[in-house]
């Protein structure tokens, strides 16, 4: 049945795939980079587990080039490889040479695609359905959140969990369902303006809202528009913004991130914005990558690396503007800071979520240990490799208990979400831009008082 309902949607949206090798096109110059000098190997969560060369960054490298050169044919063992990887980017941070592995794992993972040496009819059907239809339909995206908050708003979900029905779907299916996000009770667009004005204009930016932080945290959107607000920043918000297409990037539908890439940049006025504002790390890190992406573009490459130019993390932007400090605290003493690997890794940011945190008075940063090790979330990793990721979580946890603190920051939907998952009721999972709001806020009321 799976088989004939896959048949039938493949037929009615076939995606083209070019025939050309995208490793072999790739330039040669980045695969060449890897030194082989073995900083990586410490770094690379995947390595230090299995202590396997083919599981380092190097040894997946060393893989691609041999693909590159003709030596080796995509293989399903290839393919497992490069999935098994989690593009945390640590390796590039702990890289002398300055190997670009971002776009590295990218390419591979495109390959692995275009050969299709991964197929099956049931990954086929759930990546057509999540990366073709749903993440490139941003209505039809919210319509399936609007279905999974009621879903979860009336209790079914906990009273079938209950009476063990849940049992009754394919293991897989019993094992994810607990991970559903809880979805918000009102989306982005019903909680923010298209424009919003400050009381005296500085700057004129533009919010991204993205599709899972819209979903499962349109309160830090909100926030995100409160703390700009504060800081003299006139907030520009495009309605029903589409995904970033990260997700398609990272699991090799390159095509489908390219046309996500357009879309995002033509929904924004790139020409009368001082900057466009993105408050996920792992989104973040994608955004900035556009002019790689479309350098190819006649239309829109140059548009492109403007975007690249304009793309600002919101702790990079306070920092940059100046970060106007709240009058009052937020209503906590102690937190720690979990990393994004793709803010401190990808987009080098580690300093500005520490500063924002630090000018919120009464609030005492203690650094947690191994602050940027993964946390196994890395995009869908913990859906595609639920065990290795459980591993990198378990550590996680165990490095917030030795803190001592019951709030935890992050700066990333996917880390917040694996953060809350391990650490349940024993700590409250927030993010920097949350405590900054809430100091404004307080702020604000007292004067109003």
């Amino acid at each position: 049945m799976l088989d004939h309902i896959w048949k039938i949607a493949k037929s009615a949206s076939a995606l083209f795939i070019p025939a050309v090798n995208h490793l072999q096109s790739l330039d040669y110059s980045v695969l060449q980079q890897c030194m082989h000098c073995g900083m990586c190997l410490p770094t690379c969560p995947t390595y230090v587990e299995t202590k396997k060369e083919r599981n380092s960054p190097r040894g997946r490298i060393s893989l691609m080039r041999s693909v590159a050169d003709g030596d080796l044919a995509i293989t399903r063992a290839f393919s497992e490889e490069m999935y098994y990887c989690l593009g945390c980017l640590a390796c590039q941070t702990a890289c002398p040479a300055g190997v670009n592995y971002a776009v590295l794992f990218e390419t591979a993972r495109a390959e692995v695609e275009r050969a299709g040496v991964a197929k099956n009819a049931q990954r086929d059907f759930w990546r057509w359905l999540t990366l073709n239809v749903l993440f490139m339909h941003p209505r039809l995206l919210r319509l399936m959140g609007w279905g999974l908050r009621l879903w979860q708003s009336t209790g079914l979900d906990k009273l079938l969990r209950r009476v063990k029905f849940l049992g009754l779907l394919p293991k897989k299916l019993r094992d994810l369902e607990p991970q559903t996000p809880r979805m918000a009770a009102a989306f982005s667009d019903a909680l923010i303006e298209p424009v919003e004005e400050p009381a005296q204009r500085k700057y004129r930016v533009g919010l991204l809202t993205g599709c899972i932080q819209d979903l499962a945290f349109s309160n830090i959107n909100r926030d995100t528009a409160d703390v700009l607000l504060a800081n003299g920043c006139e907030v520009v918000t495009p309605r029903a913004q589409s995904c970033c297409g990260s997700l398609h990037a990272h699991n090799g539908a390159i095509e489908l991130a390219r046309e996500l890439a357009r879309r995002q940049i033509d929904a924004f006025d790139l020409d009368h914005l001082d900057a466009i504002i993105t408050n996920a790390g792992g989104c973040g890190s994608h955004l900035k990558s556009y002019g790689h992406l479309l350098h190819e573009d006649p239309f829109y490459a140059a548009k492109a690396r403007q975007w690249d130019r304009k793309v600002k993390d919101i702790h990079e932007w306070l920092v940059q503007i100046g970060i106007r400090p709240p009058h009052h605290g937020a209503g906590v003493t102690e937190v720690t800071y979990h990393e994004s690997c793709h803010l401190c890794h990808g987009q080098k940011i580690t300093s500005q979520p520490r500063q924002v945190l630090k000018a919120i008075p009464g609030l005492i940063l203690k650094e947690l240990p191994e602050s940027n090790a993964c946390c196994g979330s890395a995009g869908i990793y913990n859906i595609t490799q639920p065990e290795q990721s459980a591993k990198l979580l378990k550590r996680k946890v165990k490095s917030i208990e030795q803190t001592g603190v019951t709030i935890v920051t992050t700066s990333n939907p996917g880390c917040h979400l694996q953060l809350a998952s391990g650490l349940g009721a024993t700590a409250e999972v927030t993010q920097p831009v949350t405590l900054l709001a809430r100091a404004y806020r307080e702020e604000t009321q007292v004067e109003q008082r």
